[in-house]
């Protein structure tokens, strides 16, 4: 085993000790099992979740409940203060939260997936460490970005005395209503080198910071991925993490995508897994000749997303990837299989129940519009499509326009 997989890979099988007389874990305190935990939370994260979801709104009381428990902390090495659990057991924790309430388990994967970019600069020595302490000593929730902005990013920068004025609306800022930082960037014209994007953290509880009433979506009703105004917000030299040029394909999603879609998938994972579930409780009784088919149909579906995520989280797994194209092209193969499959297990679990089915009161149609919101993420399927075969007839891959 590597020296970064042993830093990563910690055993919990001796860590009994789980919950202070506070109802809160305390850093270096974990139970034997991260899924375990999530399931012990579960029933009031679903009960908060049916609320958030039949309202529009974010269930900031599901987070500040995983935040009590140290969830958001749970990846980072105890060396700085986190929990130390492994990547795989995130992933597991993700899917199982799903089964609870999919948008409360989206928006945590959309935090931890930025905490684990910083937990592998960390262990390549690259850099994340002061960003992991800050998150483990605040339990911090952050929000990332990155989906929306892409490539070119958006906004205005202005180079200023010791910084930046930026200003600029970040669309589909998941957990925003709920969190505490931004995880950003912006364009700025470099009078020397041209277009360049700037990577840098935003507090979402300064004065020039709104987030915005507007999320009234098809599916993941509560994951509260609101757009976020932002309105002349200093950013100082020390706070940029990092820039690239713009519109180009760049080595840092070499770094994000391989972290990030293996979790991101967990959840749609977690949410098939459910659909198929419910489809099968409600079908086991039906005299139908066609039922069986169609269930038929589903575990199919099902298994492909299994064996593909699963998969997906054995190559990120210990944080010992090569970040380069290829291991992207594999990633984001592998995210088009998984969402197509989930998407089907959960169309064919609605189908199996006939009618019922489609009504909300049997909980199977509302699982359905939340694994459609699995082709927004990137690369969505044309795009990876795009960038497969650009990488396979050996050509760079695919920038963007702005």
């Amino acid at each position: 085993m590597t020296a970064i997989a042993k830093q990563q890979t910690a055993s919990h099988a001796s860590t009994a000790l789980a919950y202070t007389q506070t109802g809160k874990v305390q850093p270096g305190e974990h139970i034997m099992c991260l899924k375990t935990r999530i399931e012990e939370l579960g029933p009031k994260i679903a009960d908060e979740g049916r609320e958030a979801d039949a309202n529009d709104r974010f269930s900031t009381a599901n987070y500040d409940l995983l935040a009590s428990q140290r969830i958001f902390s749970a990846l980072i090495p105890e060396a700085h203060g986190g929990e130390g659990y492994a990547y795989s057991e995130m992933a597991d924790a993700l899917q199982c939260l799903a089964g609870y309430h999919p948008s409360t388990a989206l928006s945590m994967s959309m935090h931890q997936h930025v905490v684990a970019a910083n937990v592998y600069k960390d262990l390549h020595g690259e850099g994340g460490g002061p960003l992991l302490q800050k998150v483990a000593a605040g339990e911090l929730r952050l929000v990332s970005t990155g989906a929306g902005d892409w490539l070119a990013s958006n906004g205005e920068m202005t180079r200023v005395d010791g910084g930046y004025r930026f200003s600029a609306t970040k669309h589909f800022a998941s957990g925003s209503p709920g969190a505490d930082m931004l995880v950003t960037s912006g364009p700025y014209l470099d009078p020397e080198e041209g277009w360049q994007v700037l990577h840098f953290p935003v507090s979402l509880r300064d004065e020039g910071v709104t987030v915005l009433d507007n999320w009234a979506p098809m599916g993941m009703r509560g994951s509260g991925s609101n757009s976020v105004s932002i309105n002349d917000v200093f950013i100082a030299d020390e706070a940029i993490a990092g820039r690239r040029p713009r519109g180009d394909f760049h080595a840092v999603y070499c770094v994000v995508l391989p972290v990030a879609l293996p979790l991101i998938m967990s959840v749609y994972l977690g949410v098939a897994e459910t659909a198929a579930a419910r489809a099968r409780g409600r079908c086991e009784s039906s005299n139908d000749p066609v039922t069986p088919y169609i269930i038929g149909e589903m575990e199919t579906a099902l298994t492909s997303a299994r064996v593909t995520v699963a998969d997906m989280v054995r190559l990120s797994d210990g944080y010992t990837f090569r970040a380069d194209t290829d291991t992207v092209n594999e990633m984001v193969k592998r995210k088009t299989i998984a969402a197509e499959a989930c998407k089907l297990t959960c169309a064919k679990a609605v189908e199996a129940c006939g009618g019922p089915g489609f009504m909300r009161a049997n909980g199977i149609e509302s699982l359905l519009r939340d694994v459609m919101a699995s082709h927004f993420h990137p690369l969505q399927e044309k795009r990876q499509q795009l960038f497969t075969g650009s990488v396979a007839l050996g050509k760079e891959p695919p920038g963007q326009a702005f």
